[in-house]
Parts: C-alpha cells; sequence; structure tokens
C-alpha cells in the first residue's frame, strides 16, 4: 500500500490528468447513450417489426469483443477520443433501449386504461402513469451503463484516447504494479461511486426481491458449472505439461519479434524432438519477459544488446558493440544465469522519424534540430518507451524535447497516429519496414545517444544444459540476418501481410536449417 500512495503522491499531476481525460470521455458517452437509448426505447415501444430488428441489431454489436471494435473503426475514425466515444456508446446501448422498451410495456394495462377512462389523453398517459412506473426499471439499466461504460473507458488508451487505462497499461509495459494498481483503483472508485450513487436512487423506487431470488438460483448453476469446468481445465494442462521434452519460446508483441519467435521455434522443431510452446506477443516486452525467464516460466526469447544493458542491468553506455556484447554476456551469466547464446547479425536501434515532407519544409536532418522545433510538433510513442532510461527518459535529458503534446498509443497504432496526423513525430525502430512505406525520414542521432540494439537469443542456462542441441542449432544463426534481410522479412509481413510463420519457414529453408 506504501508503494501504491507513493506512486499516487509522485505522480499525482499525471494521474490527476487521466482521471479528469477518464470522466469526460465517459460522461460524454453516458449522455449520448441516455438520449440515443431512451428514445429508442420510447419508439420501438409500439413497433414489434422495428423492435425485433433494433434489439437484434444491437445484441449482435454487444456480442463484437471491444477491443476488435476500436480496431474496426481505426480505417473509418483513426484513433483517439472519436473512436472511443463512437465504441463506448455502441457498448452502452443495449441495457438501455432494453431495459427502457421492458420497463414501458410492463406496466398493467389496467392502470392505463383507468388512466384512459379518467379522461387523460394519450400524452398525460405516458407522463403520468406509464413513465413514473416504468422509471425504476429503466434506472436499472442506466446503472449497468454507466458502470460499464467507466469500466470500458479504460480500454480507450489502446487508441490514444487517454484515461486511466493509460496508467495500468503503462504499469503492465513497464511492469510497475504499484502503477497498475493506482491506475486500477481509480476505475474501481470512480465506478463504485457512480453506482452507489445511482443505487441509492434505485433502492428507493423499486425492490427485486424475486429477481434476486432468480439470480441467487442461476449463480448456484453457474458456480457448479465453473468449478466443474475448472476441475477439467486442470486436469488437461497436467496431462499436456507430462511432455518429456518441451520448452518455453516467447516474443515481444511486434512483428519483428514475432518473426524471430517463429525462426527460433522453427529451428528447433526441424531439427530436434521438442515441443515448443510458443507465448508471442507478450505485452510489456523485456519488462515481463525477463522476469518470467528468471522464474523458469520461459526458457528462451530474442533480445536486443542495447535493452539489455541499459534498461535491464541499468548500466552505463558503452558504445562499441562488440565490447557491449562480450560485458552484457557475462553479466547475463553471473547475476542471472542466462546465457546470450549468438547475434543474429542485425542492428535494431531507436530512433525518431516524421513524414519526409515535414522534415523538408522544417529543414530537420537531427535529433537537435528537432528539439530546437519541438514545441511545433506533437509526439507519440508506446507506454514503456516512456518510462525507459534508453528512451524518452534518457532522450530528453540529452536533447531538451519541449513538445507541444505528448501522446501514448499502443506500439502498432504508432504509424496508423501518424498517418491520420494525430501526432506529428513518433519513435521507431530501424528496421521497420513502415520507414519505407511511408516515406519518413529517420533522423540523425547527432549526438549518439542511443547505443547499439543487436539482436541476439537468450536462455537459461538451464534449458541449456538439459538440451545441450540448442547450443549448436542457435549458433547457427550467428551473423545471419543483416539489417537489409531483417527489414525484408519485416516487410513481407507488415506490408505484404504474410503470416509470420510463413516467412520464418521460407527464411530457414532458403538457408538450409530446415527442410
Amino acid at each position: 500500500m506504501s508503494e501504491i500512495a507513493k506512486t499516487i503522491i509522485e505522480r499525482r499531476e499525471y494521474l490527476f490528468e487521466l482521471l479528469v481525460q477518464h470522466i469526460m470521455l465517459s460522461l460524454g458517452a453516458i449522455i449520448i447513450i441516455t438520449i440515443i437509448g431512451i428514445a429508442t426505447g420510447i419508439a420501438i415501444l409500439h413497433q414489434s417489426k422495428s423492435r425485433q430488428l433494433v434489439l437484434g441489431f444491437v445484441n449482435f454489436l454487444y456480442t463484437i469483443p471491444s477491443i476488435a471494435m476500436f480496431g474496426l473503426f481505426i480505417p473509418i475514425i483513426g484513433i483517439g477520443y472519436g473512436n472511443a466515444l463512437v465504441v463506448l456508446v455502441i457498448y452502452g446501448l443495449l441495457p438501455v433501449i432494453r431495459n427502457t422498451y421492458t420497463g414501458l410495456s410492463e406496466v398493467d394495462p389496467l392502470l392505463l386504461d383507468a388512466a384512459k377512462g379518467m379522461g387523460a389523453t394519450p400524452r398525460q398517459v405516458f407522463l403520468r402513469v406509464r413513465w413514473p412506473l416504468a422509471f425504476p426499471t429503466i434506472l436499472s439499466g442506466f446503472r449497468t451503463m454507466v458502470v460499464m461504460t467507466i469500466a470500458l473507458a479504460g480500454l480507450a488508451s489502446f487508441i490514444g484516447a487517454g484515461g486511466l487505462g493509460q496508467a495500468i497499461y503503462r504499469g503492465i509495459n513497464t511492469n510497475n504494479s504499484s502503477l497498475i494498481l493506482a491506475g486500477s483503483i481509480s476505475v474501481a472508485l470512480l465506478a463504485l461511486i457512480a453506482d452507489l450513487s445511482i443505487g441509492a436512487i434505485e433502492k428507493s423506487l423499486k425492490v427485486k426481491a424475486e429477481i434476486a431470488r432468480k439470480k441467487n438460483r442461476i449463480l448456484k448453476y453457474s458456480v457448479i458449472f465453473i468449478l466443474t469446468a475448472l476441475v477439467v481445465v486442470m486436469a488437461l494442462v497436467r496431462f499436456v505439461k507430462s511432455s518429456a521434452k518441451e520448452i518455453v519460446v516467447a516474443s515481444k508483441p511486434t512483428a519483428e519479434q514475432y518473426i524471430l519467435g517463429e525462426i527460433i521455434s522453427q529451428l528447433v522443431e526441424g531439427n530436434t524432438d521438442i515441443h515448443i510452446v510458443r507465448k508471442f506477443g507478450i505485452g510489456g516486452g523485456t519488462s515481463n519477459i525477463h522476469p518470467a525467464m528468471l522464474k523458469g516460466e520461459i526458457d528462451v526469447y530474442p533480445e536486443y544488446t542495447g535493452t539489455a544493458w541499459l534498461f535491464v542491468l541499468k548500466e552505463p553506455r558503452i558504445n562499441h558493440p562488440d565490447s557491449l556484447y562480450s560485458a552484457i554476456k557475462k553479466a547475463y551469466s553471473d547475476k542471472f544465469r542466462l546465457n546470450w547464446i549468438c547475434r543474429l547479425g542485425f542492428n535494431n536501434t531507436f530512433t525518431l522519424a516524421l513524414p519526409e515532407s515535414t522534415a523538408q519544409k522544417e529543414h530537420l536532418i537531427t535529433l537537435s534540430a528537432l528539439a530546437a522545433k519541438s514545441n511545433e510538433f506533437t509526439f507519440g510513442a508506446e507506454f514503456d518507451f516512456f518510462e525507459r532510461e534508453d528512451g524518452f527518459l534518457g532522450l530528453n535529458k540529452v536533447y531538451p524535447f519541449n513538445f507541444k503534446n505528448k501522446v501514448e498509443l499502443d506500439i502498432n497504432l504508432k504509424f496508423q497516429a501518424l498517418e491520420n496526423h494525430t501526432v506529428d513525430v513518433i519513435n521507431a525502430f530501424s528496421t521497420d519496414s513502415r520507414i519505407r512505406q511511408m516515406n519518413l525520414r529517420v533522423l540523425k542521432d547527432d549526438k549518439l545517444f542511443f547505443p547499439a540494439y543487436q539482436a541476439g537469443i537468450v536462455i537459461r542456462n538451464e534449458t541449456q544444459q538439459k538440451y545441450p542441441e540448442l547450443s549448436i542449432l542457435f549458433e547457427r544463426l550467428e551473423g545471419l540476418i543483416d539489417d537489409a534481410a531483417m527489414l525484408q522479412l519485416n516487410y513481407e509481413v507488415e506490408i505484404e501481410k504474410k503470416s509470420p510463420n510463413e516467412v520464418a519457414q521460407t527464411f530457414l529453408k532458403s538457408h538450409g536449417l530446415i527442410e
């Protein structure tokens, strides 16, 4: 708790900004949902054909995973607030429309007839009889929608819309549990306050004893089903894990890492009887993979020398690549019992990039030149780049950037943000194929901040000792993939949309490493 409190105090301005963003996004969505949802619920009250169509369509939209929905709207709306608002509205409509219609339709017809018999007009019947009686049910749907919207708004950070989810995702990507909890608790408290406020009103209007009884019965059967399913799954997992030979290969959530993960996996599968468990695309990259390696949950993964030295070991920069590699091998072996078994041959260092047209217009060639004009640009990068000493924290000490705005994005949305003009400058990797595809200018690191990021393979010592044949196999990859080769492999996956599996297989076969 003390660590969480410390994080909240130290990052109070950052968290307060995210809280305001979260409230504004949620409130905007709630207002729109309420207006559209209630109006639609009223409209379909006496329209059976329209009712079936509307409820069926809204139910269908509700079944689409939220992450997929965010992604589907990127080509149409782009990333950011607009995308998040549309998705939140779509997901929030179902409980409001359904409860509005249900509440209005279940009012006792005898009461309506009595009102009509007393001379009430249709408008008076609706406003003074039907609506007041239906209001508790409508409020129940509204309550569900509000809590759900506040919680779902946490995912908006994946598409650069801000909110408290940004703190959670940054924490995941940097293995910062206190930041994860600070963001999570903030979202939970916000939703709880809203729920209790609406619940106090709802409680005074309607008692749901019968519904509670039915829910308890459903809950009982659900618990029995879940427990049975868990027993079956645990039995299956134990059976699968009984395999005599098995290693876990992991990768970070980038196309390049997926390719390298497949190259490693297929090389082993094609030359040994060892079974490979693939754990690719792990969020947070090194922040989460390295601790898992130390725990024995992962056996092998591709890593970069600069990341290992500056981010994991937190050592001062060594500019010479060979000296850096020798120092890393010794430090990893002595400190972690991990072995850097080979270098693959390419250097995927960090860089900053922007459209060539902008670079020409502003006469930008170096990072120093960008720093001098940084107040004119919006900078975008993935969450953990802002937390790393070999990322923005260290870069900003060497180059005094004062960007107009900084946007935190999922690693796979940076180029989309640049294309949509959400940001003007992004961080990138030198072997990223989209630099060539989008005609971007890579700015020169004139003060030599970024060290070498040569790719290599890291393996646990215990795994290497258990399967000595892996050492011979991986050494065959030494220096085999230069910058141009990796750029081409990335291009095939990212631009030509080939699968990493296919690209890796073709590469290994072309070099005679598998049949």
